[in-house]
This record gives structure tokens, sequence and C-alpha cells, in this order.
């Protein structure tokens, strides 16, 4: 047992011993090798992480360069922000499998969007960041310039402009832990986010081009310029969930090996995926890790993790870990 380790961390090898309990464990010992090793690591982000406040401790894996790059949905990337400007007006719902079809309209009706037990206030969270981003959005487009959907992100937490908004602790935000570090960040699909429909919007009204927002295409060839800069030593991909923000980011080592031709393109180094998806029906989300080998994505060699299990209880155990706790 490490004995350096917090008493989390204690607690998980002495009673994590089977199944995807034990598989908890090996894939944190072995997230920790590959830190060790100096390979680097992208997480990504699925599912309603930054609503479960991941932040809490996803920020200071940050700040202690325990993630290299993100790949998250905009989902993730947008409710962070909410997160810290409308907190307080959050509602909870434990018992949200017993609400009626009438009872979700009354929520609808209250401005409230629910996320499993957690509803998100419309006014409070998505209009207090449009007020401000859409000023971004304006002051690229004058300027002939253009950014990925983080980086205006990134500008609009660095401005400091919604500071007498903020209701947690700024530690607890990971996007503001990212934006101070101007952390790499993938996030493919932006579009179907709320910002992402604000943002349609505005370009059907003819009030901005689409142009102004870079695409997933640029993401993807960013992300293909920053894979092969920072391979060297191995890069690690540690999978929250399912979805877009995974099966984006995986694909650009075929894409280098394959389609550029680029044949010493290194695999992934490790690879972890934190799921409650199955097989079943072609699912991607679900595959098992070896499935990935016949797409040129890990080699056969490659350290591979499953945890068939709810992700807001798991990732933070492994970070806890990671963060020594």
């Amino acid at each position: 047992m490490s004995t350096s380790k917090g008493s989390i961390s204690q607690f998980i090898e002495k009673y994590y011993l089977h199944f995807n309990a034990a598989a908890l464990v090996d894939a944190a010992k072995g997230y920790e090798a590959q830190l060790n090793q100096g390979s680097k690591m992208l997480v990504s982000l699925a599912g309603a992480m930054s609503t479960a406040e991941m932040g809490k401790i996803f920020a200071e894996m940050i700040r202690q360069d325990k993630v290299h790059i993100i790949s998250c949905t905009g989902a993730n990337l947008e409710e962070d922000i909410m997160n810290l400007v409308a907190h307080s007006h959050y509602k909870r719902v434990p018992n949200y499998r017993d609400l009626t079809p009438q009872d979700e309209w009354d929520l609808l009706e209250k401005g409230m969007n629910r996320v499993t037990d957690t509803c998100i206030p419309e006014e409070e969270a998505f209009r207090r960041i449009q007020k401000h981003i859409v000023k971004l959005w304006k002051e690229a487009e004058e300027k002939g310039e253009r950014y990925l959907p983080h980086e205006y992100m990134y500008k609009l937490l660095l401005s400091g402009v919604m500071e007498e908004h903020y209701e947690i602790d700024l530690k607890d935000s990971w996007m503001y832990a990212a934006a101070e570090k101007n952390l790499p960040i993938v996030c493919p699909g932006w579009e179907d986010s709320t910002m992402g429909n604000i943002f349609a919007s505005y370009v059907l009204k003819g009030e901005l081009k689409a142009s102004t927002m870079k695409s997933g295409i640029e993401y993807m060839t960013f992300l293909a310029d920053w894979y092969t800069d920072n391979s060297e030593k191995g890069i690690g991909f540690f999978q929250i969930g399912g979805g877009i923000a995974g099966d984006f980011p995986i694909c650009v080592v075929p894409m280098l090996y394959q389609d550029m031709e680029r044949t010493d393109t290194p695999f992934w180094s490790y690879f972890c995926q934190i799921s409650d998806s199955t097989t079943s029906f072609g699912s991607y989300s679900g595959a098992v890790p070896n499935e990935k080998i016949t797409w040129g994505k890990l080699d056969i060699d490659t350290p591979k993790f499953i945890i068939e299990s709810d992700a807001t209880i798991v990732a933070p155990l492994i970070f806890a870990y990671l963060l020594g706790m």
C-alpha cells in the first residue's frame, strides 16, 4: 500500500480488490505510471460532469499538471461557467424519478432546465453568460478575427467581467483553472450546446458570420498538431463517459497514421474508460478497448482499463488517488 498517500487512497487500495473496484485502482495506478514516465494525458468529459460539480476536484488536477489537454462537449464547456455564476439559483430535485409531464412543464415555465436531479436556471445561467460572450463574438468579427469556442470562453473568464456574479470559490471552477494555464481544449460538436445554439441564432439573424467561430475540422487539425508535438514520451487517454467527447479525439491517431501516412505516429500510450454503456447494438461508447486496436488507435501492449460504473462516483476517487488524498 502507498503509505505516502492520504486516507482516501489508502482506503481504496485496502478495500477495492475485485471487479470494477479493482479496475478503478488498476486504472489509477496506470494513470500515475504514465505521469511518472513523462507521458501526457488527455481527459475527455462527456455527460453532465460540470453540472455534477466535477470541477471541485478536476480543477486541482489541472493546477497540478496531471491533465495536459481536455476534450469535452459544449455542455461541459459552458456548464462549469454557469455553475460559477449561478450556483445559488440551481435547484436540486432528488425525487426527479417521480416527476409527471406536468411537473416537467412547470419547471420549463419557471426557466429551470433539468439535468437528472439538478435544474439549471436559464435566466441566471444562460443569459448571464450570453450578455458578455456575444460582445466578444462581435468584437472578434469587427476585427476580422476568428477563434475556437473554448478560446472565447477563456477570454470571457480572464477578462473578469463576470466577477460580480461568482457564487462559488473560483478554485472549484475547472474552466477557470484551464484558462489560467491556457490549457489546450478540444470541443467537438460545440454547435449542439446552449451557447452554440445562441451563436447560431445570431447567424440566422444576420448579426454574426458563421466563420467567426472556428469549426470542428479546425479543432481536429489543432489536435493533430498538438499530438504530433507532444507524443515523444506518449500521450494517454482517460475517457469519462462516451459520445463525441471521446470518439472525436481518439481518431487523431489513425488519421495521422493512415490518412496523413505518418507511420511513425505513436499509438495512445494508455487508455481508460469509465462507462455504463454495453457493447450491444454496435455501441462505440460501450466497445471494449481491444476493438480500438483494429482501428489503429491502441497498440497490442497499450495498458487498457474499463470501469463499468458511474463516472460521478469513480472519477473523483481516481483523481483523489492521483492527488495523493
